[in-house]
């Protein structure tokens, strides 16, 4: 881990959310905070990143991550030119676990390193007042309080926690106690906090590494307890460490609000006003979206007809056209499209669980999958074919494999590639093709120093992905 000053505050970041109420957009194979959902340039999970990016300020950021999405994470890193350490969870035990890994990981720097535990998908707009705000409450957090930020609400939401607040803290005249935790309201309940001063629970926490730990040992020792084991038994891979899958899998399943901050005396919060939205429906991605005359939002190929307060999202090359409605939600991917009342677009993770109950692939995965490599995605499959479009980065290459159900024809139409095929070496390049017989050996590299794109054409009895021996493979899958 990184040398950092004593002052700067370690943050970490939490990637484990799935997002399934963004779907078709967000999904299992690329959830909403690695998808461009705001910015058409930069995912939630860059901005956050970013965010924290003042060397003056921040120490190098800690990144928690579930396994599968340790390539994305490291690919977005890479587009944003960030270092950051990257931990990497065997499976999800909800944010109790996260947080104690956290404030473990930052106790290796020193046992009062102030931490910051942020989620990924968050949109703030006004980088330097988070700063601040971050600043200003490390206070709190140096004089022993778990202090979080309390965002100053804007409408009577339904969708988020609320905070009373309780006395200043002395020593911080702006900081103040926390008196409760609010669970989500309904709107009656939500329109009486806001008028008595309550604020939302942004889920940001900061606080000192061995605070934390004391708190955690107090009132979740069996998460601190296999915390603190995946941790010890962590593997480096590569430019990750792998948290101990057994040890971690110890941890009882459940968020850090429920396991210590319901329940210690330190709770402190720290009143903001700067724009805040976790993003965490469609409704809330059209508030924080620019909107037309009409309070339309729209991303990609869209048109509208007397449509009014409406959020249009247009994935790929079609052209999506909505004519007469008002107050909806249409999605459209190159392979689902989601129409729903905008009112009613929190109900889209059980459209999901529906979904997954009737085996849909949709429900998880996109047609683009992405590797560590780069990426493929299916153009066309029949009973004994599959056709599929593959980008290799530059200097990313397969896994040397093998396949026991299917030949394959490779066809380059962009950049060069090297082929290994059992024995030989080949260089492939654009406009010309290699077949790969049944139970060959063979490697796809790309040496060169633009994108490789190509279409792999699979004729066989069986085409599907776990068809796939792999004998050597770079990236340690």
């Amino acid at each position: 881990m990184a040398e950092a000053s004593r002052e700067n505050i370690l943050p970490v970041i939490l990637c484990g959310g799935s997002g399934t109420r963004l779907w078709p957009a967000s999904r299992e194979s690329m959830p909403k905070q690695f998808t461009p959902l705001v910015d058409p340039e930069t995912s939630t999970f860059q901005a956050t990143v970013r965010r924290v990016a003042d060397g003056s300020v921040f120490a190098r950021p800690t990144v928690i991550a579930s396994a599968e999405s340790r390539f994305i994470v490291a690919e977005q890193l890479a587009q944003a030119r960030i270092a950051a350490d990257i931990l990497l969870e065997p499976e999800r035990r909800d944010s109790a676990a996260a947080v104690a890994v956290a404030a473990l990981h930052g106790a290796r720097l020193g046992p009062e390193t102030v931490v910051l535990v942020m989620a990924a998908d968050h949109v703030i707009e006004d980088s330097a007042a988070f700063t601040q705000a971050a600043q200003q409450a490390a206070i709190g957090a140096r004089l022993g309080q778990i202090m979080t930020l309390g965002i100053t609400p804007t409408r009577a939401a339904t969708e988020y926690g609320y905070i009373r607040t309780g006395e200043a803290i002395p020593g911080a005249p702006d900081l103040h106690r926390v008196a409760r935790f609010v669970e989500k309201p309904d709107a009656a309940g939500a329109e009486r906090l806001i008028g008595e001063g309550a604020l939302w629970n942004s889920g940001y926490f900061l606080f000192r590494a061995d605070v934390m730990i004391a708190e955690l040992e107090a009132h979740a020792p069996q998460v601190l307890e296999a915390a603190r084991g995946a941790l010890a038994k962590a593997a480096t891979d590569l430019d990750f460490i792998r948290l101990e899958a057994s040890a971690f899998a110890q941890a009882p399943k459940t968020s850090i609000d429920y396991a210590v901050m319901e329940r210690t005396t330190r709770a402190g919060v720290l009143k903001v006003s700067f724009a805040w939205s976790d993003v965490g429906t469609w409704d809330a991605v059209w508030q924080v979206l620019e909107r037309d005359a009409h309070g339309n939002a729209v991303r990609g190929r869209v048109e509208l007809v007397e449509t009014t307060g409406s959020l249009v999202h247009s994935e790929g090359d079609g052209l999506t056209t909505v004519v007469g409605l008002d107050d909806v939600v249409v999605v459209s991917t190159p392979d689902a499209v989601l129409v729903a009342a905008k009112a009613h677009s929190g109900k889209v993770k059980d459209l999901v669980g529906v979904l997954r109950e009737k085996a849909h692939p949709e429900a998880d995965a996109h047609r683009r999958i992405y590797r560590p490599w780069g990426w493929y995605q299916r153009i066309d499959i029949g009973e004994r074919f599959q056709v599929k479009r593959i980008m290799v980065t530059p200097g990313g290459r397969l896994s040397l494999q093998k396949h026991f159900h299917r030949a394959e024809h490779w066809v380059v139409v962009k950049g060069t590639a090297e082929v290994t095929l059992n024995e030989q070496i080949l260089l492939v390049h654009e406009n010309e093709a290699v077949y790969l017989p049944i139970g060959s050996m063979h490697r796809l590299t790309n040496p060169g120093k633009i994108p490789l794109e190509l279409i792999e054409v699979q004729v066989g009895s069986y085409t599907g992905e776990d068809d796939i021996i792999r004998v050597e493979d770079v990236y340690g899958r």
